[in-house]
């Protein structure tokens, strides 16, 4: 009886820990999904045919634990439509928790499932490899994988990616009822003919005052009233750029544009499309971008704008100063017409190539999510390419349809060789050591070594979220400690406890930041 009671316990501790981290990488979540409807299928695709958003009930059995009521439609665009109309199976899904039972969460309160089908994927980790690497970098979703079944069938392999809601806007932003804009147009909501010819792409145009040329384009999910603030936005990032950063937080923007750039990520802002991220507003009341749908970075879409695909060779040399002079991309061509962005711009790039590619890491992590979900696919008869195709489109071009799908390092490996050859990043950056701070009378006094600098500053603010001032290091006049002629360089600071900070060293043509992932990452004073 001893031994039966302790199985029982083992068996329902292991799915309770199973439950209670439903992005745990290194294990496929299993989900089960059952509805009382026969025709669940032909009810779904007439909701999305609608263009509607809504939804039918059914029960969902998560890594074994068992959630009534949840609300459960189709999602997405391309991947939903070509997933029906080419292959007739595995539609991608989005599932609520919360549908009928407000208090009613997956574990650690999470109320969203957006389940991904693996469309223009062959490799099938393009967007988990991709979500881990912009998480180095700036708040985004976690991502892993999950097996499907409905009515105990199996559905299929696909990733289980984060949803940007309320719960994730209090961890990263610490305000789950801020101001939160999705940034994907429906097209099927025409603006007004009145409206500029962009009205209907989130390339953050200034298209007048007129809230019902952005409607369409920008979803707000809380008061309309917010289309004030975004149209505000738009009209300082055409008319005084410089001034944007009272309204935008400047570093995660450049950031996100760094990556999109180098991960050839044009299923975003930076492509044709100009969609797939949201904005929200922080605590200081500016607004901060999202990045999200990654399935097709890594080269799975090929258009940078609204001319012909690029091919192969051209993704490969994709100049990382596209649309620098497009003013259909203002958050590209107007920021980085201000040479500090550029050069912390180009920075942020040399940061994510020296972490991830120049070094060879996410070939190295690409294998090992393969080897995690390998089996499954393998015997995945809903999946929409071959299993030769998923083994090979890590290194070389596969056929996804009739799309023909870069290897992820047939891409990224001449693409890494390409930048960092590149004149732009042939300009050396300032070198920063010795960074340290020492508490004294006056406040706190912070220091480096900056070699190389024409510039030298200390970012800081007090606590985990808000906007870092910029205070300038030089000599202080008291001491020889900081002449700049000897690399040296300090202030002195009013302390606060939990202040934060990081430094910014530049000359006329790079910038270098300690630490190289700030403002994401950053010092703290205890």
């Amino acid at each position: 009886m001893r031994k039966l009671l302790l199985l029982a316990f083992l068996s329902f501790t292991t799915l309770y820990t199973q439950a209670q981290d439903i992005y745990s990488i290194d294990k496929i979540q299993e989900l089960k999904i059952y509805f009382e409807q026969e025709n669940w299928d032909q009810v779904l695709d007439s909701l999305k045919k609608e263009g509607t958003k809504k939804r039918i009930k059914g029960d969902v059995k998560l890594n074994g634990i068992t959630y009534k009521d949840c609300g459960i439609r189709f999602k997405g665009n391309s991947s939903y439509n070509n997933a029906r109309k080419v292959f007739g199976r595995k539609m991608p899904i989005n599932i609520k928790s919360n549908y009928t039972n407000e208090t009613q969460t997956f574990p650690k309160g999470y109320t969203s499932l957006k389940l991904a089908n693996g469309f223009r994927d062959p490799s099938f980790v393009r967007e988990v490899l991709s979500y881990e690497i912009a998480r180095k970098y700036m708040h985004a979703p976690q991502c892993n994988f999950m097996h499907v079944y409905i009515n105990d069938q199996y559905y299929g392999l696909y990733t289980n990616v984060e949803s940007i809601n309320e719960r994730f806007l209090k961890e990263h932003l610490k305000d789950e009822n801020t101001t939160l804009i999705k940034c994907d147009p429906e097209y099927s909501l025409k603006p007004p003919a009145k409206c500029p010819k962009n009205a209907n792409k989130a390339t953050l145009e200034y298209m007048g005052s007129d809230s019902l040329c952005y409607e369409g384009t920008y979803e707000t999910k809380s008061d309309h009233s917010n289309y004030k603030s975004l149209i505000a936005l738009t009209k300082t990032l055409k008319d005084a750029p410089a001034k944007t950063r009272d309204l935008l937080d400047i570093d995660r923007t450049l950031w996100m544009l760094a990556y999109n750039n180098v991960l050839v990520n044009l299923d975003s802002y930076s492509g044709r499309l100009a969609h797939n991220y949201y904005m929200a507003k922080d605590d200081t009341g500016r607004w901060v971008p999202l990045i999200w749908d990654l399935n097709l970075s890594l080269g799975g879409f090929r258009f940078a704008d609204a001319s012909a695909p690029l091919d192969n060779a051209n993704m490969i040399k994709l100049s990382p100063f596209s649309h620098y002079k497009n003013a259909e991309r203002p958050l590209i061509s107007q920021l980085l017409s201000i040479p500090r962005y550029r050069k912390i711009y180009i920075a942020h790039m040399r940061t994510i190539i020296n972490e991830n590619f120049k070094n060879n890491w996410y070939m190295t992590r690409a294998r090992r999510l393969q080897s995690i979900v390998d089996y499954a696919v393998k015997n995945d008869e809903s999946k929409f390419y071959s299993y030769t195709s998923f083994k090979e489109n890590l290194s070389k071009s596969s056929k996804a349809g009739k799309a023909q799908i870069i290897g992820i390092e047939e891409l990224m490996k001449p693409r890494t060789d390409f930048l960092l050859n590149h004149p732009l990043f042939q300009k050396a950056p300032p070198k920063i050591s010795s960074v340290s701070h020492k508490k004294t009378a006056d406040g706190v006094t912070i220091t480096c070594k900056a070699d190389n600098a024409e510039k030298v500053f200390v970012a800081y603010r007090y606590g985990k979220f808000g906007y870092f001032k910029k205070k300038p290091l030089e000599d202080d006049g008291n001491s020889n400690d900081f002449q700049a002629s000897d690399g040296f360089y300090g202030a002195t600071i009013e302390y606060k406890p939990g202040m934060q900070y990081y430094i910014l060293a530049e000359n006329e043509k790079a910038a270098a930041l300690h630490p190289e992932k700030a403002e994401f990452e950053f010092l703290e004073i205890r």
